[in-house]
């Protein structure tokens, strides 16, 4: 689990997709608002509109994430010049297979399954990890 990357405050169309205002609707000078915020009764507003507010930065959890390598020497897997945006590995490492939450450099939470599949699997065997430069890539 890891907080993911801040967006700061978002309006409702880029936090939740909703659709932009067309033609007629347009000439209210209210292009990306909600259309409808609901009814007249029960006299509030439902958490369930789209409203505006903060996206990003929030507490995230994925699952069934494979550890494909764990080392301690950061030399054979860092590329020439090191990292975009990061730089060289000087410490222990954990490579893992998919996304992961969050932006450059965060700290990301791993820890044991809680429901560990039937079959067992092997740890993947690397016969080579690229180490070509990144830069300009």
């Amino acid at each position: 689990s890891a907080v993911t990357k801040g967006k700061g405050l978002q309006g409702p169309v880029r936090r939740w997709g909703i659709a932009v205002a067309k033609r007629k609707h347009a000439r209210t000078g209210k292009l990306r608002h909600v259309g409808n915020l609901g009814p007249w009764h029960p006299a509030h507003i439902s958490w369930r509109v789209p409203q505006l507010g903060q996206m990003g930065y929030h507490q995230r959890t994925e699952y069934n994430k494979r550890l494909m390598f764990i080392g301690t020497d950061g030399s054979k897997i860092t590329p020439e010049g090191g990292f975009p945006g990061y730089g060289l590995v000087r410490n222990q490492y954990i490579l893992i297979k998919g996304s992961v939450p969050g932006p450059i450099k965060r700290l990301v939470r791993v820890r044991h399954a809680i429901r560990p599949g039937k079959n067992f699997v092997k740890a993947p065997e690397f016969l080579y990890v690229s180490q070509e430069s990144k830069q300009g890539v």
